[in-house]
């Protein structure tokens, strides 16, 4: 090294201790830095400007090894290729290969598992895992991650885009994050074969041009008094929980694992938590009195957690149990979900309520984000009186006149 330094002017030696760097010769220096720590530097010049490439620690690579790697180094230079590069290119050329041995399905599980903390419930887990498994799986879920391409994703898709277009829309959407997780971690290169702006909508009918969307079927309105009528005379857990569904104009699962000490009697409020909401935010309901009247009829006949206990203790309603009720209905027709549009088309049409006070009620999240910016309260006072006066129709039927009469009267005809 001694020799080596004589070789170099004095000033450039000063300069060089100063930074730390001690050189060996042929572009090998030994860098010391200020905690002590050493280790190999390889430097030299690419376009009129110097390049540093680390080699090691001098704990891990010897001197005699420091050498070799410099002399490889230098073995590029002469044929052109930047050895910075050279090492960038093999580093990614290891990770393809071991990319080779993970199969689209490990790189599934992977990705659900690093994000099922962020997904509210275990079912969400379940669907992404059952609709991978059951259409991908078959097809190319052995198959290397690298492997997957167009073809490859189109054979999955195209049995079901047009006879199952939701379905066909969710596994879609759920390869293409997985194939981004995989491109990120370097498991593969390359577009993303299940992109579908400016590439697999050149191969596949948009969906609103396969099949019209079909929207919960919902009662007519002016027909909700003579229902509720009819859903009176039921005595099921079922029918209590459809009848308040209705009433609140919430959402059936936000209904079905309704408890206990989520209900305020006092202020006459229902507090859903935001692990229970489609949104992910907590969500006031307002309680009108055949709401409340719904909650203490539950009250005296069990006493459970929840508000409408299935037949197993502890355990809520099945989610087909309000379904079940309106078909011994003869209304198979509609759906619980429904309602929702029952009650959107009448607070449209039949009240002068602002428009985001009903979709406040629904617990609609803000599309605008200038909007939802600004709009920091939850219009609660007004979504009461909405809800006061939704009971009111709820409460009333219609005579074959067209005259409106009230719902006891109604029972009586």
């Amino acid at each position: 090294m001694t020799q080596a330094i004589h070789r170099l002017s004095a000033v450039k030696v000063a300069s060089l201790k100063q930074r730390g760097m001690h050189p060996d010769g042929g572009g090998l220096y030994l860098q010391v830095s200020e905690n002590g720590s050493r280790s190999w530097i390889f430097r030299f010049k690419k376009g009129g400007r110097s390049r540093d490439m680390g080699l090691g620690s001098l704990a891990t690579i010897s001197l005699a090894e420091a050498r070799e790697m410099a002399a490889e180094c230098r073995r590029l230079r002469l044929t052109g290729i930047d050895p910075i590069e050279s090492r960038k290119t093999d580093r990614l050329q290891a990770q393809l290969a071991a990319a080779r041995s993970m199969t689209f399905d490990r790189c599934r599980d992977a990705f659900i598992e690093a994000h099922k903390s962020a997904w509210r419930n275990a079912k969400h887990r379940a669907q992404w895992t059952n609709s991978l498994a059951t259409y991908v799986g078959p097809v190319f879920g052995s198959l290397p991650i690298q492997s997957v391409d167009v073809a490859l994703v189109t054979m999955v898709l195209e049995p079901i885009w047009s006879t199952k277009p939701e379905t066909a829309s969710r596994v879609r959407g759920r390869i293409e994050r997985v194939l981004d997780w995989a491109k990120v971690r370097g498991f593969r290169q390359g577009e993303n074969p299940a992109r579908w702006r400016g590439h697999l909508d050149a191969l596949l009918p948009a969906h609103s041009k396969v099949r019209k969307v079909k929207h919960h079927a919902a009662l007519p309105y002016v027909q909700i008094g003579a229902f509720m009528a009819a859903l009176r005379t039921r005595e099921a857990v079922a029918a209590r929980a459809l009848e308040f569904t209705i009433l609140t104009a919430a959402r059936t699962g936000e209904v079905l694992g309704a408890r206990w000490d989520e209900i305020d009697f006092q202020a006459k409020v229902w507090v859903v938590p935001a692990s229970r909401m489609k949104s992910g935010r907590e969500h006031r309901v307002p309680l009108s009195r055949p709401a409340i009247s719904v909650l203490k009829e539950m009250q005296a006949r069990h006493s459970d957690d929840l508000v409408f206990p299935g037949d197993r203790r502890g355990k809520p309603l099945s989610n087909m149990a309000m379904l079940m009720t309106l078909r011994r209905m003869d209304r198979a027709d509609l759906t619980a979900h429904g309602f929702r549009s029952t009650f959107r088309d009448w607070a449209a049409e039949c009240t002068n309520f602002p428009r985001e006070v009903a979709e406040a009620a629904l617990a609609h999240v803000v599309g605008d984000k200038v909007e939802a910016a600004y709009r920091r309260g939850d219009l609660f006072e007004k979504r009461r009186r909405l809800m006061d006066a939704w009971s009111t129709h709820c409460q009333t039927a219609l005579e074959k006149r067209g005259a409106m009469i009230p719902l006891k009267r109604a029972k009586a005809l």
